[in-house]
């Protein structure tokens, strides 16, 4: 039909499709190149289905739009909530500048993630805004940048910038987009095998945890599909690495995703358990197993029980190893998938299971266990192996049980079973307990004609058996066998090892022939320094010692001498506190002082259990000031100082009168938690009775009833220690007066005169007595603890430092010191070069 010139067209858009009417609507063309760029090749009926999805969102979008321009006006809430909301984007928008700025300086930011003041170690980014003048509302301040930049550079250091480095948010869209686009690339051009060694590598430079977000990025970022051979070596990697803890959080990562939560493979949780167990972490894989316990998956096999058993029994966790036993032979808490009608899956244990019960009844001293193994072995049928009557010797050779390990050693034998080398270091190690020395030599004697290979640790066991009885020269025998054999620790282990047996044997002098013939084989270590120290506190050889330790300090400060075994020689803490307890047993204490200036200048902390005694015994000879920066050192790493000290500080404080220190110490105690009675202050008082006078203690109780204290034991049973030490003084001090009273007067006054003056006497001090005791129940039980406990605390606290009059804090002590020791070395070096130049 035709149309005349003067019909209106006909509107063609509700002839054409209703996807071709939105324009926003990308068109098919624009999502065939899409799809291919992908390396999809789409259909085109795949095209049109997507074509018209794309339009669908598209027109309830533009609806929504219509529906938010025709909306009323605004409240006041929602004003205020719009304008926050331009506010928190200006200030994601100056962080991502702060955040562009520290890349262009070489540091690195991590992305904004959530809300701008989320997520940046608890910092609120609200409270650095400006003012709102003239500067929008939403800009930082200039002053906070810098903080704001060190925060960002200490919180992401430069292990995690391979991490960032595809997430700067660029400028151009074209840019970023072709930045992705080359990152893409280069990862896609690894292989699967390169890719997961890449990610173990990552994951095991860091100490990235499921609860980190970087860690779930770094899995993302991989490009893997996380199937089960894939799984499989990358728990297989970071198991040879040593990182146990990122291989749990890859397995939990991968097993909470929705694309593999239904996919839980029993060979990666056997891997897991195994990584688990080879480093030493029961407690995880006890939590691992019953999770495969508990899941209706998965249910564990012989494998997992294997992993799981030996994990236990290494840690001796001998219950919960029962328990999993138990477990075996049950039936499964939920019905598994797929199981077939009449499958069982309740297992018996096997050799490996009970070999694992055996090792796990070696530290629990279970001797009775190793009975049980072996008749729940002989009642399933199964054969003991030479593993299994190895570590029944060595389960009853720490329960002292040397007969039934003779018994097992013969059964052994009886049955066929070679016995290997370690077998003979238990069997050696029993006839050493036993004092059969010349067994002990037939023993390994034996094991030589009998052509087992012997291990290092079972001559060393030889050897220092024969040094504990005195024969060290037989014991050079075994040594020049440890030099032949591979895979033995270096001898100087071996050397120390023997000079112990000896000291420990009692012989002295074998001690230093060992050490001076251990010269011709190694280099002594600090181990074997530590040893010889340990000998000359036992011998009361002090010279020996002083040049021992001289020479060790010596030759570290001057050359940094290493042993064969590649360990620096070094002075340690055991190193100082061995040469303290010698100074202390010669009372040396000049070099006591020195020793003990020397150990904390090399930033060891004072040992408590170690060297308490020796500073106490320190104090009573003059040196109170190593004590009270002992005191005041322990205070400062926040732990509670020994019990020996305050007493001795105590003690101190009131031989100088200095009441105030001695009020505070006690409350201090208190505070600590330290408990003494009535009866150990009586011994104390009464041991230390020489140092301070009868005046001093009464003038010490009259301090004490004017001054605060804390109702806390111990301060009442030092207060009734002390009334009752004052009592007993005075009643003494009395009956003394009255005696010569009754001497110089015996021509005047009768007998019942004296009788009577006596009776006055001690009277009047009862009644003295009596009202300091109300007066102390009174001081007891006041109002005051509150701010009672505040003055101890504070002490404890605020004034570790300087918590006594006007002393000097341990590191301003300590600053002293190195300035001493910095002038002392000055002058020693001038004198040497005089001495040179002349």
């Amino acid at each position: 039909m035709a149309l005349s010139p003067s019909t209106p067209p006909l509107p063609l858009s509700p002839l054409l499709p209703r996807a071709e009417r939105n324009p926003s609507a990308p068109s098919t063309e624009t999502l065939r190149k899409r799809l291919v760029r992908k390396g999809v090749v789409p259909t085109p009926k795949i095209l049109h289905a997507l074509h018209k999805k794309e339009a669908q969102k598209s027109l309830r979008r533009s609806k929504k739009r219509a529906v938010r321009d025709e909306s009323p006006p605004l409240s006041e809430s929602q004003r205020e909530e719009l304008e926050d909301e331009a506010r928190f984007r200006a200030i994601a928008t100056e962080y991502r500048a702060v955040r562009e700025e520290l890349r262009r300086r070489g540091e690195v930011a991590p992305p904004l993630a959530g809300m701008p003041w989320e997520g940046l170690g608890g910092v609120d980014l609200r409270g650095v805004l400006g003012d709102g003048d003239g500067d929008g509302g939403g800009r930082l301040k200039g002053e906070h940048l810098v903080e704001l930049r060190e925060m960002l550079a200490e919180r992401n250091g430069e292990r995690f910038r391979w991490l960032l480095d595809d997430d700067v948010e660029l400028n151009e869209g074209v840019e970023a987009g072709q930045g992705r686009k080359r990152d893409c690339s280069k990862q896609n051009q690894l292989g699967d095998d390169e890719k997961i060694e890449l990610l173990a590598k990552r994951l095991s430079e860091t100490d990235l945890d499921l609860h980190d977000w970087k860690f779930p990025r770094l899995m993302r970022q991989s490009g893997l599909l996380f199937i089960e051979m894939y799984v499989l070596k990358i728990i297989a990697r970071l198991g040879t690495l040593g990182s146990w803890r990122q291989a749990l959080s890859v397995v939990e990562w991968i097993y909470n995703e929705k694309d593999y939560k239904h996919r839980k493979s029993r060979f990666v949780y056997t891997k897991l358990l195994a990584v688990l167990g080879k480093a030493r972490r029961p407690t995880e894989a006890l939590r691992i197993f019953n999770m495969m316990r508990e899941d209706g998956q998965i249910y564990p096999d012989m494998a997992v029980y294997h992993s799981i058993a030996v994990t236990l029994g290494q840690a001796g966790l001998l219950n919960e190893l029962i328990k999993v036993i138990e477990y075996m032979r049950q039936k499964p808490l939920k019905k598994i998938r797929n199981m077939k009608r009449n499958w069982d899956p309740s297992l018996e244990p096997d050799v490996i299971i009970y070999n694992a019960v055996l090792n796990a009844c070696i530290p629990s001293h279970q001797w009775k266990g190793v009975f049980w193994v072996f008749q729940q072995m002989r009642f399933s049928g199964l054969k003991p192996t030479g593993a299994s009557y190895g570590l029944a010797m060595e389960v009853m050779l720490n329960a002292g049980k040397y007969e039934f390990v003779h018994r097992f050693f013969e059964k052994m034998q009886k049955g066929g079973l070679t016995p290997k080398a370690l077998t003979y270091k238990v069997l050696v190690r029993a006839f050493w307990q036993e004092g059969k020395v010349d067994e002990a030599v037939k023993a390994v004697r034996d094991m030589e004609q009998r052509g087992v290979v012997g291990v290092a640790s079972t001559y060393y066991e030889l050897a220092c058996c024969l040094c504990n009885n005195g024969r060290w020269q037989d014991a050079m025998l075994e040594v020049e066998k440890l030099k032949n054999l591979s895979f033995a620790k270096p001898l100087e282990v071996a050397f120390t090892g023997m000079i112990l047996a000896s000291l420990d044997g009692g012989h002295l002098n074998d001690c230093i022939s060992i050490f001076e013939r251990m010269k011709d084989y190694c280099t002594p270590n600090i181990g074997t320094i530590n040893a010889m120290l340990k000998v000359c506190s036992r011998s009361d050889m002090f010279a020996e010692a002083k040049e021992l330790f001289e020479s060790t300090k010596a030759t570290f400060s001057g050359f940094g001498i290493y042993s064969d075994d590649g360990s620096l020689l070094k002075p340690d803490e055991y190193t100082y506190s061995t040469m303290l307890d010698v100074s202390a047993s010669a009372h040396q204490w000049e070099y006591f002082e020195y020793v003990y200036k020397e150990m904390a200048l090399s930033g060891y902390q004072p040992d408590q259990k170690k060297i308490a005694g020796l500073l106490v015994e320190a104090s009573r000879a003059g040196k109170m000031h190593l004590l009270e920066h002992a005191f005041d050192a322990i205070l400062e790493a926040g732990e509670i100082p020994h019990e020996s000290m305050f007493t001795e500080m105590i003690c101190q404080t009131i031989a100088h009168n200095n009441f105030e220190r001695t009020v505070i110490l006690v409350n201090s105690m208190a505070h600590s938690s330290l408990r003494i009675n009535e009866s150990q202050w009586a011994n104390l008082f009464q041991n230390n009775k020489d140092r301070f006078s009868s005046a001093t203690m009464q003038d010490l109780l009259n301090y004490f009833h004017s001054c605060n204290l804390v109702t806390e034991e111990p301060v009442p049973s030092f207060l009734k220690s002390l009334h009752s030490i004052c009592r007993t003084r005075l009643l003494k001090d009395a009956s003394i007066v009255a005696d010569k009273l009754n001497d110089e007067d015996s021509d005047i006054h009768s007998s019942k005169e004296n009788s009577t003056l006596q009776e006055m006497v001690t009277e009047s001090i009862s009644l003295a007595f009596e009202a300091e005791g109300k007066e102390m129940h009174s001081l007891l039980n006041c109002d005051s603890r509150a701010s009672i406990t505040d003055t101890a605390l504070d002490m404890l606290t605020m004034n570790v430092g300087n918590p006594y009059a006007e002393l000097p804090s341990a590191l301003e002590i300590l600053e002293s010191w190195k300035q001493d020791r910095m002038k002392d070395d000055a002058f020693l070096s001038t004198m040497s070069r005089k001495v040179e130049w002349k």
